[in-house]
């Protein structure tokens, strides 16, 4: 049995894996880290822990803190040069986001053709995968609710939308909620244009804000939910 933990800007998502399927799942406010406790009690003693943090050493002085009052053995996943058939094209690999790194691996697992990976979260980041497993550069923009609280914030009239979607907006919350996902599917898709001269290619969605983004898209993509808890279980297994 193996817990997995992400722990990201906004949330800190967590899974239990029993060697087959992943058995029990829960995620939490990062602001509220220290409510980490109470889902570890959920979590079988037998289980060691792996993770991977994007949210500062307080965060993890208290996942670890959880990890150790459990007796469990934590293991963290920070980027590397390569690991698990996956080559870190970054000018420092060390610098990319340890979080991003778990999805490339995830996405490794899911498929040996090129992909893109997007993660959707606080921030959008969108990483190219390459047939042979390379990963060979990515995007990071502001997330949607950042690009639509951004409007709020710095324009006199612009309210906080709460809109929705539409391809001919006819009222202000509809057409910022609508140019913020045009930005983010713009991004991705133009980014996939590299990606797609190679054969079978596709773009994986993960994340909180992909279920509003995927459907904007005009290219290939499957939402594969578990991305990141995916590769931090491949980095143990």
């Amino acid at each position: 049995m193996i817990v997995a933990i992400d722990a990201g800007n906004s949330r800190i998502k967590w899974g239990v894996h029993d060697g087959a399927a992943w058995v029990d799942l829960g995620n939490l406010p990062t602001e509220e880290v220290t409510r980490l406790t109470e889902a570890a009690d959920r979590w079988p003693d037998s289980a060691d822990a792996v993770a991977c943090n994007v949210a500062g050493t307080a965060v993890e002085a208290v996942i670890e803190t959880v990890a150790a009052a459990s007796g469990r053995r934590l293991r963290w996943v920070r980027s590397t040069a390569s690991a698990c058939g996956v080559r870190n094209g970054y000018e420092q690999p060390e610098r990319l986001g340890a979080d991003r790194w778990a999805a490339l691996i995830g996405a490794r697992a899911k498929t040996l053709d090129a992909c893109l990976v997007v993660c959707a979260g606080t921030a959008t980041t969108v990483d190219w995968l390459d047939a042979a497993g390379n990963f060979r550069g990515g995007l990071i923009l502001p997330g949607t609710r950042l690009m639509c609280a951004a409007l709020s914030r710095n324009t006199a009239q612009l309210p906080d939308a709460e809109g929705e979607y539409r391809g001919e907006p006819k009222n202000t919350l509809d057409a910022i909620v609508s140019g913020c996902l045009h930005a983010q599917a713009g991004a991705i898709e133009r980014m996939f244009a590299r990606v797609s001269a190679e054969a079978h290619a596709l773009c994986l969605m993960t994340g909180g804000a992909a279920y509003r983004i995927a459907p904007c898209l005009g290219i290939p993509y499957r939402t594969e939910e578990m991305l990141v808890l995916d590769g931090l279980l491949r980095c143990v297994s």
